[in-house]
């Protein structure tokens, strides 16, 4: 093989390979936008102001093939990685996952105080 062809091969799999080699998951950044839309939910001032952001919450710990993740609802961590769960340290996760679950349960009241103390719980969780 000539130098000239491996030369073009090894341009053309840059090529192919820049796009995934450019993005980097950044679960931390993940966790600290979960946190701020948890915490955004415990100052909503009504219950589905509460549940919104408990989504967006979850939406950024699970990433869109994790459990309640949630299509009709924003997804603020979709530009940084596939979910802080799936994202993070192994040895991380079940904490996680543990948030993830108090968030669900946020989104599953139908009382004001217990939602926000939900949410509440969730961004503590998540410091």
């Amino acid at each position: 093989m000539k130098t000239c062809d491996l030369v073009k091969g090894a341009a053309i799999a840059l090529i192919l390979l820049a796009p995934t080699a450019a993005f980097a998951a950044d679960a931390a950044k993940e966790i600290a936008t979960a946190r701020l839309h948890a915490g955004l939910a415990a100052k909503a001032t009504d219950l589905a102001g509460v549940q919104m952001h408990l989504h967006h919450a979850v939406n950024c710990l699970v990433g869109s093939n994790g459990q309640g993740y949630d299509v009709k609802q924003m997804n603020p961590c979709s530009a940084d990685g596939t979910g802080a769960i799936p994202d993070s340290d192994p040895a991380k996760r079940p904490a996680l996952e543990a948030a993830a679950a108090t968030a669900r349960g946020g989104i599953a009241a139908t009382d004001l105080a217990v939602a926000q103390k939900a949410a509440n719980d969730t961004a503590a969780a998540l410091k």
